[in-house]
């Protein structure tokens, strides 16, 4: 039970840093975005507990939405939420995946894709979308590389989504593995899992 209230504990707070990420433009992405629904899926048996995770990514991008709607004045369309669901959900796929054979290569590999899912993904969606981009492979390119021009370029984006994403499912990891080993230490062995 200790683990279990570690492990919702720290995805509560990774939804936090999140939202208040945004407050800050040099940590713009610097968040777990596909780590909190990969680590919930990688850790968790019980399939409800997937649900917080999820609901603290659905939750968090509603107010995100809604706070670049008041200071930017742009939102996400309906389409790129729906994207935005499909890889979290593509995410817990992947977390399930790596549940059965979990070690650091195999958490490292599905942070990772979890990461390129998203990215690809969400600028694919923009590619599509958005007229400014031409509706060719080279479009296709420039709205996974440089993006806009007036903005920092959507390589930059992913290297601080995958920095947030490899070091939250490394400290999520950790954290749960000191757990075990002290609660194991004080009651002797046991096999520790959650939920």
């Amino acid at each position: 039970m200790k683990n279990t209230t570690l492990a919702l504990g720290l995805i509560l707070l990774a939804a936090f840093w999140r939202i208040m990420s945004a407050f800050e433009p040099s940590l713009a992405n610097v968040a777990p975005i596909t780590a909190l629904a990969f680590c919930g899926a990688a850790y968790f048996r019980d399939w409800r507990w997937w649900l917080v995770p999820f609901l603290a990514l659905t939750l968090s991008d509603l107010w995100l939405n809604y706070y670049h709607a008041t200071r930017f004045g742009f939102t996400w369309s309906f389409g790129e939420i729906l994207l935005r669901l499909l890889c979290f959900a593509a995410a817990v796929g992947v977390g399930r995946l790596v549940a059965r054979r979990r070690n650091g290569l195999t958490l490292l590999g599905g942070a990772l894709g979890s990461a390129l899912i998203f990215y690809v993904g969400t600028n694919t969606v923009a590619w599509a979308a958005d007229p400014f981009y031409a509706k060719t492979l080279a479009g296709w390119c420039q709205a996974l590389t440089i993006g806009h021009p007036e903005y920092p370029c959507t390589l930059w984006f992913f290297r601080n989504t995958l920095l947030g994403d490899l070091l939250f499912t490394g400290i999520f990891a950790l954290a749960i593995k000191l757990a075990t080993a002290r609660g194991a230490t004080a009651a002797g062995p046991y096999t520790a899992g959650l939920g």
